[in-house]
């Protein structure tokens, strides 16, 4: 084996294996992306996101909100920076990196990102302004037709039809294996 002896008193597997660093989180973008380069011209994109996780509590149930720092480089970068917006909804597997530093003040600070390796974008759906107007006045009467019905079933049909994936494969700064961003629409 090169690289140096290893103490008898510690296996093998504990000098050479990472420790699993790994979180899958879905919420949405709280304010648009900030984009910037580093000195080096590689660009970061970083967003924060909101989780929401309801619980049952005594007779009904509670909300609670998460929010949390995300980082993205390279094309992963390029791409949440063009797709992200605030309130897009975002599906991020990455790892978690804290940064500790001390302040002015002489204090210890930490925090905690999430820096992403995949990201997913959720579907947005656009509604045109007298879409809204006609199914508010068809709620309102209690009216359902059978144009109602066929407008259902064409919405499904789009929807079936707009299950495909964009792909962009991208590379991460710290490895050279590619990265799949996917944008589902």
């Amino acid at each position: 084996m090169t690289g140096g002896h290893v103490p008898p008193e510690l296996p093998l597997w504990r000098h050479f294996m990472n420790n699993l660093n790994s979180i899958l989180i879905e919420g949405n973008m709280v304010c648009e992306p900030k984009y910037r380069t580093t000195p080096k011209g590689t660009p970061v994109c970083t967003f924060s996101l909101a989780s929401n996780r309801s619980y049952r509590q005594d007779n009904g149930y509670e909300k609670e909100v998460s929010f949390f720092d995300v980082e993205t480089w390279a094309k992963l970068a390029d791409i949440c920076n063009n797709m992200g917006r605030k309130g897009r909804g975002v599906r991020v597997v990455g790892r978690l990196k804290q940064d500790r530093w001390t302040g002015n003040d002489g204090r210890y600070h930490s925090r905690i990102a999430i820096v992403a390796e995949h990201v997913e974008f959720r579907p947005e759906f656009k509604k045109e302004p007298d879409q809204d107007n006609d199914s508010a006045e068809k709620d309102k009467n209690s009216v359902y037709s059978d144009s109602l019905a066929d407008e259902a079933a064409e919405a499904a049909e789009a929807a079936e039809e707009a299950q495909g994936y964009e792909e962009a494969a991208v590379m991460t700064e710290y490895e050279e294996t590619p990265v799949l961003a996917e944008t589902v629409f």
